[in-house]
């Protein structure tokens, strides 16, 4: 449920009405505008007597929001949020670039890639240090050696870094490590991973799941919410469908409808949502072009010999040129780069 306050209501009232909503056992999230005050209310508001709220003298507006999420809901948060890493963001006017290797491999590698993305206009390095992968016997990541490796690049280059968290007994160390810790497409229903990443107040880039409906994934940012870290960025990387010509379906409408249905921050990750190389660069234009708070794309300097994914990673001479027309396309859209 979302109550409308009335502008000018005195601090008193609310608050009056703050405390006999509490007193029912329901949480109450404020939020303050320029003209309204909103409250968000969480848990079993069949309790509260709705016809009776509207008579209230400094109630304008109550709304029951009938979707199973709610922190991460616009009616509860009409005004889009900005996930703030640092000096940098997402949400706001700037679009977010991520770049960086799929996964981490030596120290020179993520250096050097790490001076190149930066170089071409990149403001976050990705790159995997535990990698989850498909086949057992594939290349798992260098694990906290590969974190290591990617504390230094950040100490050369100084981009915030973006790496993929596997379960709950890890977040100790990522959250005093990483910039923005990553759920990845397996997790996005590992709930108890992301109630404990809701104890943390560290930015959560939540990917979406392999086959997961747009409310299946807003509910797992829920989960997030819940226990009190509301700094999450969705990211869009394509989804399993039919079609067999791409690695997964890339839905480019998820940037706007996210847009209409949540506050959050939308991103979008080409690279795993093609599995294609040469299709990174028009379908990262297409994000951009289509709202998106950011893009993420896989950068490796030699990727026909990379360790994981390289046919769906580019070069850096080729994300150079990526940025270059991104910085056009933003340009036309209010944003830039």
């Amino acid at each position: 449920m979302v109550i409308v306050i009335k502008p000018h209501a005195s601090k008193q009232r609310i608050e009056e009405l703050i405390y006999d909503i509490e007193n029912n056992g329901i949480a109450v999230e404020r939020v303050v505008g320029s003209d309204y005050t909103i409250l968000g209310l969480v848990g079993d508001t069949s309790k509260i007597d709705i016809d009776r709220m509207r008579v209230n003298e400094i109630v304008h507006k109550v709304m029951r929001i009938q979707e199973p999420f709610k922190r991460a809901n616009r009616l509860f948060h009409p005004k889009s949020s900005s996930i703030k890493v640092g000096d940098r963001e997402f949400g706001g006017g700037k679009i977010g670039v991520i770049a960086g290797p799929c996964s981490v491999e030596s120290e020179e590698q993520i250096v050097t890639i790490a001076k190149k993305v930066k170089e071409a206009g990149a403001s976050f390095l990705r790159g995997g240090a535990f990698k989850p992968r498909t086949s057992p016997y594939s290349f798992q990541g260098l694990g906290y050696e590969g974190l290591e490796m990617l504390k230094i690049a950040k100490q050369e280059t100084g981009l915030p870094i973006v790496s993929e968290i596997l379960s709950e007994n890890m977040v100790e160390r990522f959250a005093r490590d990483v910039d923005v810790i990553q759920v990845g497409a397996r997790n996005m229903q590992n709930f108890m991973l992301l109630k404990e990443l809701g104890k943390t107040r560290k930015p959560i880039l939540l990917k979406r799941g392999l086959s997961a409906t747009i409310e299946e994934w807003l509910m797992s940012a829920e989960y997030i919410m819940s226990e009190g870290n509301n700094n999450i960025i969705l990211c869009e990387r394509g989804i399993r469908t039919f079609e067999k010509y791409t690695r997964n379906t890339l839905d480019i409408s998820a940037v706007p409808a996210i847009k209409r249905m949540s506050h959050l921050p939308i991103i979008v990750d080409p690279s795993h949502a093609t599995g294609m190389g040469w299709m990174v660069m028009p379908m990262a234009r297409a994000a951009v072009a289509s709202g998106a708070d950011g893009i993420m794309i896989e950068v490796h300097n030699d990727p026909e010999h990379a360790l994981s994914d390289g046919n769906q990673s580019i070069t850096p001479i080729e994300f150079n040129e990526l940025m270059n027309s991104l910085r056009i396309i933003s340009g036309a859209v209010g944003r830039s780069i």
